[in-house]
């Protein structure tokens, strides 16, 4: 009688706090063992000259969403999540996105048909709160906290989901008595609108004026604002897709003042210039997002943020809108850049864009990079010890990894619905070859092979509870000993 249902056998094991030669047993869907010469399991995967890592938590995706400008993206829960696991990530956090006036109870639920019957990786929901009403915020939102929902996201630019400066306030308010973690993507919307008019009130209206049209000072201005307004509130803050130096700084400074301030940055303002938005007619408008790609002296302040803890993930924000009039080119062959829409694919390319630029070239150790993919969005999204890591009790998510492999980007060898990739004709070195979801083989040598429907919802837990993540700042510290946010209690 075998002693496991799957073992995999003789790799070389890798977590956020090691690197050890193991064998992983796994029975029931659940890590049972993680030690060398273990016995003999129904199943026998090799992982002889391999990685075997956690499998991947992507943090921060738009799948099956419409966009701020009402277009609905390419990848459905099908394919945005096969293409997820061929490359090794198994648990996805997309949005659901509350428009103005709707039931934020609705709208999850809405996404829950859409992704229940499609999904292949595990999946939970960020809510973006577009409408704080008192029975949003008091009613409905505590419910959906209650049933694992326990991260909301707001914006600070795009008309149809920005919220004030009050608004802000009152949904971090919220959220710190809900025990929840308030996400922001960070750039100044009057900034962004005056500069745009003027360009292309002046005929600059291809697509590298997009980088023109928000720059590095809007989103640092509002990246300052938003840690301003939530050390306001003692509430914790999880800034999204950072691109710039001076945001970057911003950031280390708010934590080194001992604030509760998280961030992450993505493969494209690690790899993406604006200089890739000036492309001949309107490829530029691949590389088109928000905010754009900066520069080399930005791309090297995020390597090292990653390196010094500045970042604590890092996301694909994968955002596939297709070249052609239902995405990037809805508003005619050649639109102006503010009416290209903002975004970027990447969900399948995250990990392995990371580990070959990363790890491959010495800028990170293999367990940094199983910190910002894995472990710590698990655990600031209520998922550890469940999910990012291999242990005795958590998921059997993992990845078996060859480093050797040499890979030439093509978006016709990707799973997404987009179309294109923004990282095309790149060769990268590492990429997974098998890719286990609870135990079961997801990916067997590259391709994927799970029914759709068999990813799960996963409820997560309040990540306020994941101390010692959250610190008191010590200016709400003073303000209390005055009385200044004793309503807050």
């Amino acid at each position: 009688m075998a002693d496991f249902d799957t073992v995999v056998r003789g790799g070389t094991v890798v977590t956020a706090d090691g690197v050890r030669s193991a064998d992983v047993g796994i029975s029931g869907g659940v890590v049972r063992a993680v030690e060398p010469g273990l016995g003999r399991g129904e199943e026998e995967l090799s992982a002889e000259g391999r990685l075997v890592i956690p499998g991947g938590v992507d943090a921060h995706t738009h799948i099956e969403q419409k966009s701020s400008m009402g277009l609905m993206c390419a990848d459905d829960y099908h394919s945005g999540t096969v293409s997820a696991v061929c490359g090794g990530t198994t648990t996805v956090l997309s949005f659901a996105v509350q428009g103005k006036g709707a039931s934020p109870r609705e709208v999850v639920a809405a996404y829950h048909a859409a992704a229940g019957p499609k999904a292949v990786s595990d999946y939970g929901f960020h809510l973006i709160v577009a409408d704080p009403t008192p029975q949003a915020l008091e009613e409905e939102i505590p419910e959906l906290v209650a049933e694992g929902v326990v991260s909301f996201k707001i914006y600070m630019t795009y008309d149809l989901v920005r919220l004030d400066d009050r608004q802000f306030l009152e949904v971090l308010a919220a959220a710190r008595r809900m025990g929840a973690l308030t996400m922001v993507h960070a750039e100044n919307h009057d900034m962004i609108g005056w500069l745009s008019d003027r360009l292309v009130g002046e005929g600059h209206q291809a697509p590298k004026f997009h980088a023109a049209g928000h720059p590095k000072l809007a989103e640092s201005e509002a990246t300052g604002r938003a840690i301003d307004l939530a050390e306001l509130v003692d509430a914790p803050l999880y800034i999204v897709h950072v691109s710039s130096k001076e945001a970057a700084e911003e950031i280390g400074a708010a934590r080194r003042r001992g604030l509760k301030v998280f961030a992450e940055t993505c493969p494209q303002y690690l790899l993406l210039t604006a200089e890739d938005l000036d492309k001949p007619g309107m490829e530029g408008a691949k590389f088109c997002c928000s905010p754009a790609p900066r520069d080399e002296e930005c791309q090297e302040a995020l390597w090292e943020g990653i390196v010094d803890g500045t970042f604590d993930v890092v996301s694909s924000d994968h955002a596939p809108y297709s070249f052609d009039d239902k995405g990037k080119l809805a508003w005619g062959p050649e639109p102006p850049f503010p009416k290209i829409c903002n975004g970027v694919p990447g969900v399948e390319l995250r990990m392995p864009l990371l580990f070959s630029e990363g790890v491959g070239k010495a800028r990170i150790s293999l367990q940094r990079f199983v910190a910002v993919c894995c472990e710590t969005p698990a655990r600031l999204f209520g998922l550890y010890p469940k999910k990012g890591t291999i242990a005795p009790g958590s998921d059997a998510d993992l990845a078996i990894w060859n480093p050797d492999q040499v890979v030439d980007i093509r978006w016709a060898d990707l799973h997404d619905q987009v179309g294109y990739s923004p990282y095309e004709g790149r060769q990268i070195k590492g990429f997974p070859e098998t890719v286990l979801r609870r135990g079961e083989v997801v990916v067997r040598d590259g391709q994927p092979r799970a029914q759709p429907g068999s990813g799960r919802f996963i409820v997560r837990d309040r990540p306020n509870s994941a101390e010692p993540l959250y610190r008191p700042s010590w200016s709400v510290a003073l303000a209390r000993r005055f009385g200044a946010v004793d309503f807050l209690k």
